[in-house]
């Protein structure tokens, strides 16, 4: 009976695994990059990494035991993959495990090894089939973990459409001349060197849309190319009265002189983008 109660919560965390990801896929795209994976790149191994994980979930709690092997092995590269992030110095950055919101860590290689080792152990164990009761009330409760997985997966499905939308949504950010600060005016909010743009992010603690694009904002980030830097509304209350700052999230673009070259509200990681493009168009 233990090895069958241990083969459907293997199972049920590899599917839960799957189903994060599926439900917060632009962020996990996103992070993806933790692993030198963007772009088409990060499309492919986000869709075969879900592939794989449901599949596995179902035959591990089927009490396949190739499922469990096969299931230790893909936690084992995960754990080789985190393990090479944390000593090239890395550490914190999104590790894309069940969605965008894990970072990595020593507590997440352990948990990843440790998932690791119980999917090796699985398949050593004694498995006792449960009486038919047992079955039925195991049955029941898949049924109802079913239902609710489906439900997960509608919801994901949808804001994966609407986030699809939105990626390819043509309009750039909202630039309004009088909001922020003038373009084409100098300003002190950050220092740039030469050859790179500076993109300076304002956000909020309170703001949602913020938290939401956080991954987007941390990738721009890790461009040679750009110098990020964001300013809390609280924190850097100061320079959001300075620039006269609308609301968040706002970006502003500026050269290494200082020059203001572009700026707006956004709401998509494309708009943000935007902002970039604009100011390199300018700049040129």
């Amino acid at each position: 009976m233990l090895s069958v109660l241990l083969a459907l919560l293997l199972g049920a965390v590899l599917a839960g695994s799957a189903v994060l990801k599926l439900a917060d896929g632009p962020g996990t795209r996103r992070a993806l990059a933790t692993y030198g994976l963007q772009g088409r790149g990060a499309w492919a191994a986000w869709a075969a990494v879900i592939g794989v994980e449901l599949a596995l979930a179902v035959a591990v709690g089927a009490g396949l035991d190739g499922a469990a092997w096969a299931a230790a092995a893909l936690c084992g590269v995960f754990a080789l993959a985190q393990a090479t992030v944390l000593v090239s110095g890395r550490g914190g950055a999104p590790c894309a495990c069940f969605g965008a919101r894990g970072r990595v860590g020593r507590g997440s290689l352990a948990r990843v090894s440790l998932l690791a080792v119980a999917f090796a152990v699985l398949p050593l164990l004694d498995r006792d089939e449960p009486s038919t009761d047992g079955w039925l009330a195991i049955g029941l409760a898949i049924a109802v973990l079913c239902v609710v997985g489906l439900g997960v997966a509608v919801l994901a499905l949808a804001r994966e459409v609407g986030a699809l939308r939105g990626e390819i949504d043509p309009r750039g950010a909202l630039e309004i001349p009088e909001e922020g600060p003038e373009l084409g005016g100098r300003t002190e909010l950050m220092d740039v060197e030469p050859g790179r743009l500076g993109l300076a992010v304002f956000t909020s603690e309170g703001c949602g849309m913020c938290r939401a694009l956080a991954p987007a904002i941390e990738a721009l980030g890790r461009d040679p190319l750009v110098r990020l830097r964001t300013f809390d509304e609280v924190r850097d209350a100061h320079a959001w009265a300075a620039a006269g700052i609308p609301g968040s999230p706002f970006a502003v673009a500026v050269d290494e002189h200082g020059t203001v070259l572009a700026k707006g509200t956004f709401n998509t990681p494309g708009q943000l983008e935007s902002v970039l493009a604009s100011a390199e168009r300018r700049r040129g």
